[in-house]
């Protein structure tokens, strides 16, 4: 009979996860040790599967492990420790789940830039009327063209709202073959420099991987039309925030919106926060109802899956990350 442990630790919360598993996956064993890392290795020793981080220490302690289950849809940098990606254990993780949640705050972000939203909310908090130079002074975003650097689910569903807003959408995708509904052009990662100078809206959704630490980088937002609009919600290290500062400040950006950021919490000093036309959240572009019913789902349909032998949904390339 398979057991799976919930290892304790800052992940989503398992509440009555155990209980409702071993309802659902008939046969599974679930497991909640005590915080101390001795508890935990003790319970690992036995387990077929674990729901959490593991370090290295205690992933020597699993010898039966053939599956755990990340707490993320990206885990943070460090969590696919060398050790890990040498195990033979399969990784999988909660991609997927916040698709229409980023898609809609993509949107909102860049509706308001387009519509100059920010720049009047500021007005508003001075008590300043004050209109803008005129019909120049917005993007229309009918016969605009985004470019979706990462379509995964999380970048094909802006894409489809791109495209539902008149847009023509550009994609670029280190994995995806065939161009998903809205997306008129698919590229991979080689085409990117060439594709950025065609942009008046980019949509940066990669993952944090080896391959995407600072991707947008001085040189990338160069490369832009001058006035370009740059969204970001996939993961903070892929942007470098000093250099787009600087882009915002001598106007080759026209404006962007960020999510999430090198640094978190963003420190009150950086000079991003007083960057002309910017829109900070502060990581919530995920946000919305059934989050937690979504990963619960997931996790219990590949506790079935394991148990059937079959393939495992949302299988990380250890080595990548993602």
């Amino acid at each position: 009979m398979p057991t799976i442990v919930f290892v304790p630790g800052r992940q989503a919360d398992p509440r009555d996860w155990p209980r409702r598993l071993e309802q659902d996956a008939p046969g599974w064993t679930a497991v909640v040790p005590e915080t101390s890392p001795d508890a935990v290795a003790a319970a690992l020793a036995e387990a077929d599967a674990a729901f959490g981080t593991l370090t290295p220490p205690l992933l020597a302690a699993a010898p039966r492990l053939r599956w755990l289950q990340a707490p993320a849809a990206n885990p943070p940098e460090g969590y696919f420790s060398p050790e890990l990606v040498e195990h033979p254990v399969a990784v999988t993780n909660f991609a997927g789940i916040y698709d229409d949640h980023i898609g809609t705050h993509v949107m909102a972000c860049l509706l308001a830039l387009a519509r100059r939203l920010d720049v009047y909310a500021a007005q508003q908090a001075r008590h300043e009327w004050r209109p803008s130079g005129g019909d120049d002074d917005v993007l229309h975003l009918p016969g605009a063209t985004a470019l979706v650097v990462g379509v995964g689910g999380i970048g094909s569903e802006v894409a489809r709202l791109c495209a539902a807003f008149g847009m023509q959408v550009l994609g670029v995708d280190a994995r995806r073959t065939q161009p998903p509904p809205g997306v008129a052009e698919l590229h991979g990662p080689d085409a990117l420099d060439a594709l950025l100078a065609r942009a008046d809206v980019v949509v940066n959704a990669v993952p944090h991987t080896p391959a995407t630490v600072g991707l947008f980088d001085a040189a990338r937002f160069a490369r832009l039309r001058r006035g370009a609009l740059y969204v970001t919600i996939g993961r903070g290290a892929t942007t470098s925030l000093d250099a787009l500062v600087a882009a915002l400040a001598d106007g080759r950006l026209g404006g962007a919106a960020l999510d999430v950021f090198e640094t978190e919490p963003l420190p009150p000093e950086h000079p991003l926060w007083d960057a002309p036309r910017t829109i900070i959240t502060p990581h919530v572009a995920g946000y919305g109802p059934h989050l937690d019913e979504r990963r619960y789902a997931l996790l219990a349909d590949n506790a079935r899956r394991l148990t059937a032998g079959e393939p495992l949904r949302n299988l990380v390339d250890k080595a990548t990350w993602f």
